[in-house]
């Protein structure tokens, strides 16, 4: 096994030298006084406070409310790179959309053999109730994100695809406009790409891609579960941002063939729902009967054409990790070009010769969950101990198809806001990418998350990271 090489510092050429998209931010750094900065974090963090900007993490007991620490320094991406790097997202994410079409329809690379039918079959993200639909305008993914991790000055590769529900947009949003209050001169002296036009943009995109009967403008809701729900914050937060009502199962019912929602003026119908719901739990009627979250019978209403569900149901397959180590041959079969962005290489651990390097090299891999999110059910090999690596090889040989494994990147590195100063740590970006029959819009940067923790390659907020403002500068 290789040893991972000196990371790749997305600020620093070396010990004095700084790379040009920092060079302007890195003069006025040097001019800053450090009790003025530290004030400011603090600022930052009693504003997240204040607007309720938490998320929750599950444990063995309760859920349990947490801020999600935010860092002041920015992530800076120059122009050139971001135009190389959205090139690649918008094709990869035009080939899942026809990947799931295809998938759910006449399964034509099934046919030609470069995915293993027992792969979708056999999956539990895949949704037979969607065989033979297509949704309106052929959109499955309206909104996709997309985890990408840094290896070198133009060495960028895809970690893991989000198709269903992916969230952490409402933090890109107010890490902006808390660097903004917090600091206005500094964008006055960097040309930096906006995002706050977010919401509007995911407003006009689900509009666009409502049902074909609707008459005049469409009636956008956001269906949440609720607000035990780790991500209740964005979910109200973007209903307010576009002015859209954000609405529970319990306030919807099938009228009339339409899935109808109650308001002070009576019950209105809804042409596009933006569900932040799991399949699972969507329509009891057809999927989980317990659940109390969803709307009996609203994938009858879906399949007969009279309402938008964004991201479509089945969705999930695309984010099965298993799935994602064949995007490349995904990508060329449907594009008939080359992936522009890379693949970690992944080891399927459902094949024997794979299980056996991957449980030869435990110590030295990252292994994870084919349908695992947030952090959860991983080993990251170099950080675990003996103990935990024993343990974890005997979950892996009772269910190896549970699982893939990969490599341990060298994360590239940007600079934290610490007591000494600056200190590098590992960071990954997840871009946000709308779909709609009208085109793609793929919001200049994205959210940074960075891992907090000196040396930790782990920077999902559920296991102690942070995030910061990403800025991509016009020139």
């Amino acid at each position: 096994m290789n040893t991972p090489r000196k990371h790749f510092d997305e600020m620093l050429l070396g010990a004095n030298d700084v790379r040009a998209p920092y060079s302007a931010y890195d003069t006025w750094f040097a001019a800053q006084d450090p009790a003025r900065l530290t004030k400011k974090s603090k600022e930052a963090e009693a504003f997240f406070r204040r607007t309720g900007i938490t998320f929750n993490v599950y444990g063995q007991t309760a859920a349990q409310e947490r801020l999600i620490p935010f860092d002041l320094i920015p992530r800076i991406i120059a122009n050139r790179e971001w135009t190389k790097l959205s090139k690649g997202i918008e094709q990869r994410v035009r080939a899942i959309n026809m990947f799931l079409h295809d998938i759910y329809n006449r399964q034509e690379i099934l046919r030609a053999g470069i995915v293993p039918v027992d792969l979708i079959r056999k999956n539990v993200a895949f949704l037979p109730q969607m065989m033979g639909f297509s949704p309106p305008g052929g959109v499955y993914t309206h909104i996709v994100g997309t985890d990408i991790v840094r290896t070198g000055e133009d060495d960028f590769f895809v970690l893991e695809d989000n198709a269903r529900t992916p969230s952490g947009v409402s933090y890109m949003l107010e890490n902006r406009e808390t660097m903004l209050q917090m600091f206005p001169e500094l964008f006055s002296q960097n040309k930096v790409k906006p995002v706050s036009n977010y919401p509007k943009n995911l407003r006009r995109s689900l509009e666009a891609s409502a049902p074909a009967n609707c008459d005049g403008r469409p009636t956008v809701a956001i269906l949440t579960p609720g607000i035990h729900n780790s991500a209740y914050f964005e979910h109200s937060f973007l209903a307010d941002q576009m002015g859209v009502e954000l609405v529970e199962g319990h306030d919807l019912r099938v009228m009339d063939g339409r899935i109808k929602m109650r308001t002070t003026r009576g019950f209105e119908t809804i042409d596009v729902l933006y569900r932040r719901v799991d399949d699972d739990y969507l329509d009891p009627l057809n999927f989980n009967p317990d659940s109390m979250l969803g709307v009996p019978g609203i994938m009858d209403v879906y399949r007969a054409g009279n309402i938008t569900i964004a991201n479509a149901p089945g969705t999930g397959i695309a984010d099965d990790k298993a799935i994602y180590s064949y995007m490349p041959d995904i990508v060329e079969f449907y594009t008939g070009e080359k992936a522009l962005l890379k693949n970690v290489q992944t080891w399927r651990c459902s094949e024997a010769d794979s299980l056996k390097y991957v449980l030869e090299n435990l110590a030295d891999l990252v292994v994870k969950e084919v349908h695992g999110s947030g952090g959860y059910g991983m080993l990251v090999g170099p950080a675990a101990s003996k103990k935990e690596i024993t343990n974890f090889a005997a979950k892996l040989r009772k269910n190896p198809s549970n699982y893939i494994a990969q490599p341990t990147l060298s994360l590239s590195t940007v600079p934290i806001f610490a007591k000494k100063g600056l200190a590098p740590r590992h960071v990954d970006l997840r871009p946000f990418v709308l779909l709609s029959p009208k085109g793609m819009d793929i919001t200049p940067g994205g959210l940074t998350r960075v891992a907090l923790k000196e040396g930790s390659l782990v920077v999902n907020s559920s296991q102690g990271g942070g995030t910061k403002d990403t800025w991509v500068l016009e020139d």
